[in-house]
């Protein structure tokens, strides 16, 4: 890890880019060490959404999620549009069984749904879980398979 090079004066005087050693970190299943990058990179931009986002994703993998979700609704008030933080909370909220609140976010996040490959899927999980949200809500509540 690049911190611990420049804590240890192992490593050239370039500057270290803790927000793409976070994600490598993260994308390699290392969640606790990804959320002390993304710390150090929320640092040096101070209340970054995008920073914020992957810190709240760090919380749910570990298993922190009223500080993810809390993150989130902190980054939706910086920006209301926040497609990420939408979909994040939106699934926190469903494991809650808090179905309207989640129908809610799943919408926001489909309104501002990203373009592009890597979001594809997370876009049909949204569109196919919020359509079993309202068959659930239509038919009075049952469990449609979610």
């Amino acid at each position: 890890m690049a911190f611990w090079k420049k804590i240890l004066g192992t490593e050239d005087a370039k500057p270290v880019d803790y927000y793409t050693e976070g994600t490598d970190l993260l994308v390699a299943g290392k969640f606790h060490e990804a959320l002390t990058s993304f710390r150090l990179a929320l640092k040096e931009s101070p209340g970054d959404a995008v920073v914020l986002q992957q810190i709240a994703i760090c919380y749910t993998r570990i298993g922190m999620v009223d500080e993810a979700a809390k993150t989130y609704r902190h980054v939706l008030q910086k920006d209301p549009g926040a497609a990420g933080a939408h979909y994040g909370l939106a699934f926190i909220l469903l494991r809650r069984e808090e179905r309207e609140a989640s129908m809610s976010h799943l919408e926001a996040f489909l309104s501002h749904a990203p373009d592009g490959p890597d979001a594809e899927a997370h876009v049909e999980h949204a569109r196919w879980t919020l359509a079993q949200l309202r068959e659930q809500h239509r038919s009075g509540g049952s469990d449609v398979g979610l």
